[in-house]
């Protein structure tokens, strides 16, 4: 029995080993069982930016795969600095001068 998995796009944007691997092996690739499957995309993800892995196709998909290589395309922002950029600035930190809005208040500039 074999175990078939398509990559789709956003598994090629998000991770370099997979546009490798699609463009030396194709877009399609036939494993023994689901747990192969899965150890191929676990040795992709090592040392990538963003993982990859094995999503079963929908029962009612119509194709011939079994599953399908998957990634997130959207990145995750961190804001964790820009608050406290925005704090810095505002009280006088090493942007400038402060930009309370308390000299807007008394008509200054």
């Amino acid at each position: 029995m074999s175990y078939v998995v398509e990559v789709k796009p956003s598994a090629r944007k998000a991770n370099a080993a997979v546009g490798h691997a699609v463009l030396y092996g194709g877009a399609r690739r036939e494993f023994g069982d689901r747990g192969a499957a899965e150890a191929w995309a676990e040795g992709l993800s090592t040392g990538a930016d963003r993982p990859v892995w094995i999503h079963a196709a929908h029962p009612d998909d119509n194709s011939d795969v079994d599953g399908y290589l998957v990634s997130r395309q959207r990145q995750l922002l961190s804001l964790d600095g820009a608050y406290d950029k925005r704090r810095r600035r505002l009280r006088g930190g090493d942007e400038g001068e402060p930009g309370t809005l308390d000299a807007y208040a008394d008509g200054g500039e």
